[in-house]
């Protein structure tokens, strides 16, 4: 099974490389400034640790809403923490059997885990874009990745970018673009998106 250690340490040092004048920058996602995605991710790495372990959160707003006035005032050591117990609760014995839930979508445990992967290497990438920060994706990523690229582009995929912040219809992309771009493509994105442009 996948291992979540190499994205969830990669998304940790992208997330400790914000700065706080860059909170209200735009991001791939357009609804969302780039301290409504950094949220995103605090709650989404809490919402697939629970995943793994078959647990359900609790009712109200725990899970990832997108909202950065609920950015805890230490967000970078909070965020940390919760990727690092995210990549250990998918290490636990049982994680990747039976089914699980998360975001009100069930299914093979399986197939959480390696959307919880995508999610990681995506909003990454959405990071790394909006705070100007050097993105790749590390072999152990790209295979569960491009398997998943390949669920959303097919007749499948509208059932998983339902609900999702940026998570739209395909992007073409030459079939040899390099892994990444096409794996932000397949997730609704435009590997040539920068910040900059957003505000020329």
């Amino acid at each position: 099974m996948p291992d979540l250690g190499p994205a969830t340490r990669q998304l940790t040092r992208l997330v400790q490389g914000v700065r706080d004048d860059q909170l209200s920058a735009p991001t791939p996602c357009p609804d969302y400034t780039l301290g409504d995605l950094l949220e995103h991710v605090h709650g989404l790495a809490l919402a697939f640790s629970a995943a793994a372990r078959k647990q359900r959160l609790p009712d109200g707003p725990a899970g990832p809403s997108g909202d950065a006035s609920r950015l805890p005032g230490d967000w970078r050591t909070a965020i940390a923490d919760r990727l690092a117990e995210l990549a250990q609760a998918w290490h636990e014995e049982g994680a990747w059997e039976g089914i699980t839930r998360v975001g009100g979508f069930e299914g093979p445990a399986e197939q959480i885990g390696v959307a919880a992967v995508n999610e990681l290497v995506v909003h990454g990438w959405d990071i790394a874009k909006s705070s100007d920060q050097d993105v790749s994706v590390d072999d152990e990523s790209a295979g569960p990745c491009l398997g998943f690229a390949g669920v959303l582009t097919g007749p499948d995929g509208d059932a998983f970018r339902r609900g999702g912040p940026g998570f739209g219809p395909p992007v073409d992309v030459p079939p040899d673009a390099p892994v990444l771009d096409r794996l932000v493509a397949a997730n609704g994105r435009q590997p040539t998106w920068s910040a900059a442009q957003q505000v020329s």
